[in-house]
């Protein structure tokens, strides 16, 4: 088919109408915008690739040449989610986008060519049927677009200089610490929705506690000084990236505790440096994505995944923890690729068996399939005990 410029457009919006109604359905139910954000990327993606690409390079298109057309706009979407960090799960993205294709293609296909004879031989016009469709879902992206701004959560900046916590954020909202903010004595999120930028915390027993809320983001924040958990996330759905985490209080003390939501959205924990404690991230009972971390001088291990944990962990820099780098116990089930661990020293001191300097560890029935993993420098690579298996992935 020979596309014009205009049945271009107004054939990409007359077939994203349906997928982006429904992407509104599905933000009302899950109370949540991504789905709208996500519908209105792949939208704008299609557009500019028609504009910019496909007008000028494509003057026949063949009904094959949409199959890898869809895998490009796919990977362009995905990309540009990734980086303005979309919280769009993957399964439901990619599920969305596919069942957003497949009414494309049939209504271009066969919805349009029936409901407007001369569909072929106009290059994909739709007459004033078309302008007036077109003009309707720019209206419609222009409204949703509105509502979704006005709904967003209230911008508060902490000014430069010390103040006095804990801070409780009990209401949707994005916190966000001018150069200099400090907050002593820790911050406390018990609502969803709340955001946390470019603060440091400091002293406490925990620098930033998270208790049941769900959409919760901690972004570029420093946390020092806290004698139980840097970060502490309890029947919660959190995402934490760039974060500091290091000079903690007693020999208890943890970087960041992730525990019991294994019924919720899975968190996040990338791009973060722990330096020193009894562990640098931890989890129970929760399902949790680690990557990209570095995790430097724990005492008892550096990533503990425990208690039916389900998590994955993946790019992760693992160096000089005493007795264990990464333990998978307590029946927990854990994806282990590309990290690299080094220098695990043996705990001689504990007398515990399985302390013995392992790069890698599981535990207690847990499942630990690993794939790619550099472990160097240890006192002894991976081990499994007590019922617990290692497979390569």
């Amino acid at each position: 088919m020979s596309y014009t410029l205009r049945g271009r457009l107004e054939t990409r919006l007359v077939v994203s109408a349906v997928p982006f109604l429904a992407a509104c359905a599905v933000a009302l139910v899950v109370a949540a915008w991504w789905p709208v954000k996500l519908a209105a990327l792949m939208i704008a993606v299609g557009l500019f690739l028609d504009v910019t690409a496909y007008h000028w390079l494509l003057r026949y298109q063949a009904g094959w040449v949409a199959i890898p057309l869809g895998l490009l706009e796919l990977g362009i979407v995905l990309g540009i989610a990734r980086a303005i960090h979309l919280p769009a799960p993957l399964d439901y993205a990619l599920l969305f986008f596919a069942g957003a294709w497949l009414l494309g293609q049939v209504m271009v296909h066969g919805g349009l060519p029936l409901a407007r004879l001369s569909y072929g031989d106009d290059g994909g016009e739709l007459g004033r049927t078309g302008a007036g469709l077109g003009a309707a879902a720019v209206v419609a992206l222009a409204l949703t677009g509105g509502v979704a701004w006005a709904t967003l959560p209230p911008t508060v900046h902490l000014s430069a200089g010390v103040h006095r916590g804990p801070l409780v954020l009990d209401h949707s909202q994005r916190l966000v610490g001018e150069p200099g903010a400090v907050v002593r004595g820790g911050i406390i999120i018990t609502s969803d929705d709340v955001t946390v930028e470019n603060v440091a915390v400091t002293g406490g027993e925990v620098g930033i506690e998270i208790d049941g809320a769900e959409n919760v983001k901690i972004e570029h924040v420093r946390v020092s000084g806290t004698s139980l958990d840097g970060i502490q996330a309890r029947r919660a759905s959190v995402t934490i990236r760039d974060c500091l985490i290091h000079s903690p209080v007693g020999e208890y003390a943890q970087g960041i505790d992730i525990s019991f939501g294994a019924d919720l959205p899975m968190s996040l924990v990338e791009g973060c440096t722990i330096i020193g404690g009894r562990e640098g991230i931890v989890t129970h009972f929760s399902n949790v994505h680690i990557q990209s971390n570095h995790v430097t001088g724990t005492t008892l291990r550096a990533l503990g995944l425990t208690e039916m944990s389900m998590v994955m962990v993946e790019d992760n820099d693992v160096q000089d923890a005493l007795g264990v780098g990464i333990y998978c116990g307590d029946y927990s089930e854990c994806m282990i690729e590309d990290n690299v661990v080094g220098g695990t020293r043996p705990d001689i001191a504990s007398g515990d068996r399985t302390r013995m300097g392992f790069g890698l560890v599981a535990h207690s029935g847990a499942k630990a399939e690993i794939e790619d993993n550099q472990l160097s420098r240890n006192a002894s690579p991976a081990r499994a005990f007590l019922g617990a298996r290692i497979t390569a992935g």
